[in-house]
């Protein structure tokens, strides 16, 4: 038997409820506040790409406003497949330890060695490969909106 009006409306504020509780249970944490000092890496950890270690130092909110910094250091074996192809809200920086890596972005190769430092605008399509025969080891700045 279908719903009238009257019946709809009465069920209302059960469904509104039911949808905020659901929200509030699927919504993010938030990020904690970046404040000013030294940071110590975390222990490595390996994600769903091969041949591949990162370790965090931070992620958060700097308290100048609402702009999000994650810094981390990889390291990609040799013969490590790239990244996927990305873009993103924020800027990347990456800065080469050792070995060599490929930075393409918007479908531009660039080498980088130990010492150089590769920038990737928001937005722009990139990604990074070990290009060398040595592991390649990079820290990577991430600053930009809050994703």
């Amino acid at each position: 038997m279908p719903m009238d009006r009257r019946e709809f409306a009465a069920l209302l504020p059960a469904l509104f409820a039911a949808h905020s509780a659901a929200t509030a249970q699927t919504a993010k944490t938030p990020l904690a506040t970046v404040e000013s000092g030294a940071y110590k890496p975390g222990p490595p950890r390996t994600g769903s790409l091969p041949k591949r270690a990162s370790r965090s130092y931070t992620k958060g909110i700097l308290k100048a406003g609402n702009i999000q910094l994650e810094v981390h250091e990889t390291t990609q074996e040799v013969g490590a497949p790239h990244e996927p192809e990305e873009t993103h809200l924020h800027s990347e920086l990456w800065l080469v330890r050792e070995g060599t890596i490929e930075l393409t972005v918007n479908g531009v190769p660039r080498r980088l060695e130990a010492g150089d430092i590769g920038i990737c605008a928001a937005g722009d399509k990139h990604y990074l490969q070990n290009a060398g025969n040595t592991p390649a080891t990079y820290f990577v700045v991430a600053l930009g909106p809050p994703e």
